[in-house]
């Protein structure tokens, strides 16, 4: 096989990897970013009103001149799809997802779970929120709800989740096996509203640089940085690392909000504008949480929407730099029109642009098809691994790193980052790849890790131990208890990538997401040179 050759393949399995861990944020790209401005009041209920009144909302409010005759016998997918990506109908289950997902609160009772040898094993309980304060723990087995047997059956997972959402007040009733016994325990739980922060990680990653993950933008983002900044700041923080890696969207006002912190008063953030949407402002206030420190923002191919409009005001007003690869390229904004049956039109009302007026929405005139399939593009012309040479950072180039103002992205879409980072696809094969689509690896973590390694040890050693290759030994015995076939060559090849991965849900299930970040992020390189650039 040729040198050439060879490579492609490699980065295309590497690629499917990436995708495969990443599957379920791919589908978001296309139905959330840049999540709306508000919502409309409820409308037609059946499909031929629908169409109708999609029509009429078409006309009265897309960012862009129109001709709806030709639109009037398509289906209401077909007609979305002659507008942009991401003007997108929501049948109701998701257009109510998609709403407490933003939102930041639900109904139900507070535990993330997972499916352990078709035994339903609570992985996660939120704190405070029903289960917890009805005493679910880390580790149990929950045998049945209510009286519907849900270990043992391979039930799909809209059933499973089904049963623990229900109206705040109401009761749930479980069944569990305690971890590490035989005896099954029956539990009263009140359902009740549960809040999630949208802040995925926020901790010191030295004496004086804090590093916070956010993978959304909802509701509530910037209050919740805004405590999250304050509570490092008391720990020492005058530096931050913000990743916004694979953040693909969420609330208009929450980006905004979000760029407010780290911004004196008076600057200009963003501005929006389409046919029907006059130009709008959006000033800081000079209230943030984080205004003087030095600053580096994450950004990856999957950062796209609001994520955008934070990464791009930052780096046009020079406040900081931005680390990774070029972002997704969403600079649309939609808004939400709610049909009576619950389910939802997600219309594009207005472009955004970033302070020196750049549109950073890609190009989408290939069509639908070609958009969604974008980033495999990039993969495979080499931008993303680093083989194509401008794509190269502002460093390389020996201009210094200071973020430029107008600054452009060459025609192509996306926020140009000021340092690039090559995806990195060491040990990234066909192998492990299909490890992690048969859910081996988490598996494995909680059938054996977490009996080896207790809570205790992991949150006093998380910084500074790692699995040994009597860990990996017995791994591989597991993986042949498991009937997969091994390739030799290849499981070697991926062993620290294993070997990191294992580690990292080890922590995160003694430590939830902060756990899991605080292992991951020492041996990411993009971390490593967001932490360089802020020396």
């Amino acid at each position: 096989m040729k040198k050439n050759t060879r490579n492609n393949l490699l980065i295309a399995i590497s690629y499917s990897v990436i995708l495969i861990v990443g599957m379920v944020l791919g589908i978001k790209f296309i139905k959330e970013q840049g999540y709306g401005v508000k919502k409309s009041s409820q409308l037609a209920t059946n499909s031929n009103e629908k169409l109708d009144e999609i029509l009429h909302i078409i006309n009265r409010n897309y960012v862009d001149e129109i001709n709806t005759d030709s639109l009037q016998n398509l289906p209401i997918d077909s007609v979305l799809h002659q507008l942009d990506p991401h003007s997108v109908y929501l049948p109701p289950t998701d257009a109510q997802d998609m709403s407490e997902n933003l939102e930041g609160n639900f109904e139900g009772v507070g535990i993330e779970y997972y499916m352990l040898n078709d035994t339903m094993m609570v992985t996660g309980v939120v704190k405070d929120g029903p289960a917890s304060q009805a005493g679910i723990k880390l580790g149990d087995k929950i045998l049945t709800i209510d009286s519907t047997m849900v270990s043992g059956r391979n039930l799909p997972k809209e059933q499973l989740t089904g049963r623990f959402r229900g109206k705040a007040g109401s009761g749930v009733s479980v069944v569990l096996m305690r971890n590490g016994t035989n005896v099954q325990s029956r539990l009263m739980v009140t359902r009740g509203k549960v809040n999630i922060s949208s802040i995925d990680a926020a901790y010191m990653m030295n004496a004086e640089t804090g590093y916070v993950r956010i993978s959304k933008f909802g509701a509530h983002t910037d209050n919740d940085f805004a405590a999250a900044a304050a509570s490092l700041k008391a720990k020492g923080m005058k530096k931050l690392v913000l990743d916004l890696r694979d953040n693909g969207g969420g609330y208009f006002s929450a980006a905004t909000g979000l760029a407010d912190q780290f911004l004196p008063e008076n600057k200009l953030i963003v501005y929006t504008q389409g046919k029907h949407e006059p130009r709008t402002d959006y000033f800081s206030t000079g209230t943030g949480a984080f205004q003087n420190g030095k600053l580096a923002i994450l950004i990856n191919e999957n950062t796209a929407s609001a994520s955008e409009i934070v990464a791009g005001a930052i780096q046009d007003l020079g406040r900081g730099i931005i680390v990774g690869r070029r972002s997704f390229g969403k600079g649309l904004v939609q808004e939400q029109f709610a049909f009576g049956d619950g389910s939802a039109l997600n219309l594009t009302i207005a472009r955004y642009y970033t302070p020196s007026g750049r549109s950073i929405q890609k190009s989408y005139k290939k069509g639908y098809d070609a958009y969604k399939h974008e980033l495999d593009e990039r993969m495979m012309d080499g931008e993303l691994t680093g083989d194509r040479t401008s794509f190269q950072d502002s460093i390389e180039k020996g201009e210094g790193v200071t973020p430029a103002p107008n600054r452009k992205p060459k025609g192509l879409g996306g926020i140009q980052p000021d340092v690039f980072v090559k995806l990195d696809t060491a040990g990234y094969n066909r192998f492990y790849a299909n490890l992690v689509s048969k859910k081996v690896l988490s598996d494995y973590v909680f059938n054996a890790l977490t009996t080896r390694y207790n809570a205790s040890f992991i949150e006093q050693n998380i910084n500074n131990f790692a699995l040994s290759d009597n860990d990996f030994k017995d791994f591989i015995g597991y993986i042949q208890r498991k009937n997969i076939t091994i390739d030799r060559t290849q499981l070697y090849n991926s062993k620290t990538v294993i070997l990191n991965d294992l580690k990292a849900l080890l922590c995160r299930y003694y430590l939830g997401d902060v756990g899991y970040y605080k292992s991951a992020n020492q041996n990411d390189n993009a971390v490593k040179q967001a932490l360089i650039n802020l020396q």
